[in-house]
């Protein structure tokens, strides 16, 4: 009886051993998963931290590349600002050069034309040197525009005209002090010298040139209908002058260059 029982129990308990390994391997396969699991959502949590530093080193280099190109054109820009700027000072230059190399071969005229005048009224000796002494204050003055130093040229000139109102070389020192305001860009001041040079000395050499340097005032300060009229007033008045070819080259150009 007892051996039957003995018999029974150990039957009993090997059939009990498979479902309990069976049970173990159950648990440790969902383990397994839950691990599984978790190291997958940690790798995705990784993957999208790295997909999002990804994107703001795309979106730097970007902006470092916008930047680049923003300073490139910069760059290409104040290029094109020192060449405009450098041709402006060019041109300016080659402008006071032709102005200044007129003046000097018109004022030997004038000078000699005074000279024969005052040859035929006064001995040689009387006029000599009150005309050095003109020539020698309008020199000065003119030197000071050359010079850039255009208030100065202006205060020269102005005390030139006080001094020697009824001198030959009045009208010139009068231009000249339209174009040291021209210089300045004082383009109201600018007519206005130049309107006296035509009201005072209209058939002087410098009345053309006074129209002229009006006109490019006019021009300067958006009068482009007043510059217009001025130069087609230049065409009339002097047709013959220097001035006048300059005038009418300036009509031909179209509105925008003028």
């Amino acid at each position: 009886m007892m051996l039957r029982r003995a018999a029974f129990v150990l039957a009993l308990g090997a059939a009990a051993l498979p479902a309990r390994a069976g049970m173990f391997d159950d648990e440790e396969a969902r383990q397994q998963i839950v691990n599984l699991q978790k190291l997958v959502a940690a790798q995705k949590q990784r993957l999208d931290s790295v997909e999002a530093e990804a994107r703001d080193r795309r979106a730097v280099l970007d902006l470092a590349s916008q930047i680049e190109q923003l300073r490139g054109e910069l760059a290409k820009m104040r290029g094109q600002l020192e060449l405009l700027a450098n041709q402006g000072e060019t041109a300016d230059k080659r402008q006071k050069d032709l102005y200044l190399d007129i003046d000097a071969r018109l004022r030997k005229l004038e000078q000699a034309r005074e000279e024969q005048a005052k040859a035929a009224e006064k001995s040689a000796a009387g006029p000599a040197e009150p005309a050095a002494a003109e020539a020698k204050a309008y020199e000065a003055a003119l030197n000071q525009f050359k010079l850039g130093n255009y208030p100065l040229a202006i205060s020269a000139f102005n005390g030139f005209l006080v001094t020697y109102p009824s001198s030959p070389l009045a009208p010139s020192a009068q231009y000249w002090i339209g174009n040291a305001h021209y210089a300045q860009r004082d383009y109201k001041n600018t007519i206005a010298a130049q309107q006296k040079v035509l009201a005072n000395w209209p058939e002087a050499p410098k009345a053309a040139d006074a129209m002229l340097n009006m006109a490019s005032a006019q021009a300067e300060s958006g009068d482009a209908r007043g510059a217009r009229r001025t130069l087609e007033a230049l065409v009339v008045k002097y047709p013959e002058s220097p001035a006048a070819a300059s005038a009418k080259q300036r009509l031909a150009q179209p509105a925008a260059k003028r």
